[in-house]
């Protein structure tokens, strides 16, 4: 049997389960995905539209190009998916999984876009954790996070 996943928004409002993924996790770093998750690249995986379930409200939709939508919550601002309307799949917006490690990467797209500061990745000092930089700060977003937990709850917000 093909492993359930589970993901969402940040704020919880809308969730949904994924049944079956495409053999296609990739970033792309078009200028598109860029805005359109405001960050360096976009990391996507189809999900077959017969496999997606929205369990928990509904996403909202952005026409991006003619035919072409990009999913979010209307409630937090997360972005959710990239969508062909006349495609068989919907891509997922890995961040999104509640466990997006276990989705490893196949290939990225949108090379003409990548920015430079991908290659300083890995290259910069990277010993530092908010907990440790930042210990009073990190304890205050803890004690008033309000961001849904990774896995599936029956009410929200609690």
């Amino acid at each position: 049997m093909a492993e359930v996943r589970t993901g969402g928004c940040q704020c919880g409002a809308v969730r949904f389960r994924a049944t079956a993924l495409v053999d296609n996790a990739h970033v792309c770093h078009c200028r598109m995905c860029q805005k359109a998750v405001g960050g360096f690249f976009a990391a996507l995986v189809g999900v077959p539209k017969t496999d997606l379930t929205w369990t928990r409200g509904a996403p909202a939709v952005f026409e991006s190009s003619d035919g072409y939508e990009r999913g979010f919550c209307a409630a937090c601002g997360t972005p959710l998916f990239y969508h062909d309307k006349a495609g068989a799949h919907v891509s997922l917006c890995i961040a999104a999984f509640d466990r997006p490690a276990t989705i490893p990467l196949t290939f990225e797209a949108g090379l003409e876009a990548r920015l430079p500061q991908i290659d300083q990745l890995g290259r910069m000092d990277s010993t530092s954790t908010t907990e440790g930089s930042m210990p009073e700060a990190a304890c205050a977003i803890a004690a008033s996070n309000h961001q849904h937990p990774d896995h599936d709850t029956a009410d929200w917000p609690r």
